[in-house]
């Protein structure tokens, strides 16, 4: 079978292609370009390079940059300044590696599309992962049924942390365990999202701190540099009790501070993306955040709007992240948390 193997440079990736190869697959690699910086492209490539010619795969570079930057890179930019959270992986994911790269696979004659994620796919579905700690299908939520059934992810039935031992032992070409750091969350977030931020709008806009009342009790630095949920950075007058950040209101340039309690919310309503027709009002578990368990939520669909109303409540709702509803381990869609 000819197989696109979308590829980062990476030890999982690089594992991924040399299973699929021995399966007995045609590999194409795909490198996507996505993000300006040109000299991790280059570490990158050096060791897709290496893989493609200890393996004997082809392997094709492809600038994604201009679309990347069109569909996620200026959503997540323009997210912080209308005061969400965004998820730029989960909104990478339909658009670019399984939209554009898929597409490109296809032209080139590939029958599937294979990623190093750890996620697996059963009946259509997306699955969790085998190994629950590095599970990804939180991220996955978004992909349309035509293309899951033709994705492969050669790691989901294995454990993290057997497989940088395994494939440095099986490759040792690779290199050293210590050559390959883990990637990072955000691909172009090389140290916090406020650098990024910065070099667009000015982040640093003094505003009030209102408590949950309207009461004013304190001052912030820019409403930019706070997310639903956080508690460090915030200096309250006269406060005895810790402070969280509960809201935050951009047009105003204000943040709304309270308790852990007023963090507590029992129902979540998102904007539908990936939730189909087939789709049953009833009982599911949902995920609000990547790291969150799974909890359990009476879904409906109303208006086109996602509605789970919470069994237990979640701390720490952000508006701009991902609802994803799961019928036991198979993810069934999701959309964007706008309350």
């Amino acid at each position: 079978m000819k197989i696109a193997l979308l590829m980062s440079g990476g030890i999982d990736s690089s594992y991924s292609a040399y299973l699929l190869k021995n399966q007995g697959h045609e590999v194409i690699g795909i490198y996507l370009k996505l993000h300006d910086d040109e000299k991790k492209h280059a570490i990158n490539i050096a060791n897709i390079e290496k893989v493609s010619h200890h393996l004997g795969i082809q392997t094709h570079v492809i600038d994604a940059k201009a679309l990347f930057k069109e569909h996620v890179y200026d959503y997540f930019v323009r997210s912080y300044e209308q005061g969400l959270t965004p998820n730029p992986c989960a909104f990478c994911n339909p658009k670019m590696k399984f939209g554009f790269a898929f597409e490109k696979a296809m032209e080139m004659g590939c029958e599937k599309i294979a990623t190093g994620h750890y996620a697996r796919v059963e009946n259509g579905h997306i699955k969790e992962a085998y190994d629950m700690s590095k599970d990804q299908s939180y991220f996955l939520f978004g992909l349309k049924k035509e293309v899951i059934e033709k994705i492969i992810f050669p790691l989901g039935d294995m454990l993290k942390n057997d497989i940088k031992p395994i494939a440095l032992k099986e490759l040792p070409w690779l290199g050293t365990l210590e050559s390959y750091k883990e990637s990072q969350e955000i691909c172009f977030v090389t140290d916090t999202y406020i650098e990024v931020l910065k070099k667009h709008i000015n982040v640093d806009q003094k505003g009030l701190i209102k408590d949950v009342s309207g009461k004013v009790i304190g001052e912030h630095k820019g409403y930019m540099h706070y997310t639903i949920g956080k508690r460090k950075g915030l200096t309250i007058n006269g406060a005895h009790d810790p402070h969280f950040v509960v809201n935050i209101d951009a047009k105003t340039n204000t943040v709304v501070a309270g308790t852990k309690e007023d963090l507590l919310q029992t129902q979540v309503v998102a904007e539908n993306f990936s939730l189909g027709k087939e789709f049953k009002e009833g009982e599911y578990g949902v995920k609000v955040r990547y790291r969150s368990p799974k909890t359990k939520a009476h879904v409906k669909i109303e208006n086109g709007k996602i509605i789970a109303n919470l069994k237990e409540g979640v701390f720490g709702l952000a508006s701009g992240q991902a609802l994803v509803v799961y019928q036991d381990d198979l993810v069934i869609g999701g959309g964007w948390i706008e309350a």
